[in-house]
């Protein structure tokens, strides 16, 4: 006779305990955020090493004709760059955690305050230039791709590549002649912060916001077209046109929506860009942001400064692309799934 027992009885094994599985959002958002601190770190290792390859004494520079035997051994031994690099390099992980990047060589100020300080001018730039961007790439790209082959997709596709070819000072200066020379409606240089007067900020961040953002238009733009163009061609898209949706439909639901995580790739990348490479334009026009203040620090062989200004850029360039998974996964359940 079987042996018959009740369940929860004595008799019974308890079923080994479900491991709960973490959501597979949260496992792929902690997956990114790991990536993202080790490729921080790597930045940090490698920017170290290239820095102190550089030829040139930065004590030496820093102190100028203020030079003495005795000030000389003061200011390294209070840089600590009379250590081993190998113990300069532990002590400044340390420092860097804690938020402390140091102290400038030129003048003396903590570089995390100096960089804090040229932020804001760097991301209101950053800022002006994407939308700017965007507003040019998003409907260029996608009328030249849903107009492929035709004379209007011929002049976008024109544009962009001589966009892509001109280098960016040479539009900052052509802006700058005409609007600033010739037809005198915009200041060439300059920096007020938004919130202080918010508009004489506008009329001085238009031009070099528009200079980063033209450039960044012609290469999205590219890429914009050729993810709207990879859509138009798929099954689904020649199905809702078969069901006589209206175009306007069957572009916005079933072609930009698909294409959205193409379009939001360049679109991290070129904020990325912009944050972190707009040294040139920040010179043109004298724009006291992170970009001039690396080509003065360069300069100077400011060891402390160029570190602390790599760094925050590149943990920039990580955060947003960090934010860019996110949207990912929110835009496509599978990215996550994958």
């Amino acid at each position: 006779m079987a042996d018959a027992r009740v369940a929860g009885g004595p008799g019974d094994v308890a079923p080994p305990a479900r491991r709960r599985q973490a959501h597979p959002l949260v496992r792929f958002l902690l997956h990114r955020l790991g990536s993202s601190l080790v490729v921080l770190l790597g930045v940090m290792v490698v920017v170290f090493v290239l820095i102190h390859l550089v030829p040139g004494d930065p004590v030496r520079i820093a102190l100028g004709t203020r030079y003495t035997k005795e000030s000389y051994d003061a200011l390294r031994a209070a840089n600590g760059l009379d250590r081993p690099l190998w113990l300069q390099f532990v002590t400044y992980i340390g420092h860097a955690l804690s938020g402390d990047l140091g102290t400038s060589f030129r003048d003396g100020e903590p570089v995390t305050m100096t960089l804090l300080g040229r932020l804001p001018a760097t991301a209101s730039l950053a800022l002006v230039g994407i939308v700017i961007a965007l507003a040019i790439a998003v409907p260029a790209g996608i009328w030249s791709a849903l107009h492929q082959g035709r004379a209007s997709d011929a002049v976008v596709r024109a544009l962009s590549q001589l966009g892509v070819s001109v280098p960016d000072f040479w539009v900052g200066m052509l802006l700058i002649t005409v609007f600033s020379s010739l037809l005198r409606l915009l200041p060439s240089s300059g920096y007020v912060p938004i919130t202080e007067d918010p508009v004489e900020w506008l009329r001085r961040v238009i031009l070099p916001g528009t200079t980063v953002g033209v450039v960044a238009a012609a290469i999205m733009t590219r890429y914009i077209r050729a993810a709207v163009l990879d859509v138009a061609d798929l099954g689904h898209v020649r199905t809702a046109r078969s069901k006589g949706l209206a175009p306007r439909v069957v572009v916005l639901r079933h072609i930009v929506r698909n294409a959205l995580i193409p379009m939001l790739t360049i679109t991290g990348i070129q904020l990325a860009t912009i944050l972190g490479g707009v040294i040139v334009v920040e010179v043109v026009f004298a724009w006291p942001g992170l970009g001039l203040l690396v080509y003065s620090a360069v300069a100077a062989r400011d060891y402390a400064l160029i570190q602390g200004a790599v760094l925050l850029i590149a943990a920039l360039f990580l955060l947003i692309n960090f934010l860019v998974d996110v949207l990912y996964a929110v835009a496509d359940p599978r990215i996550r799934l994958a």
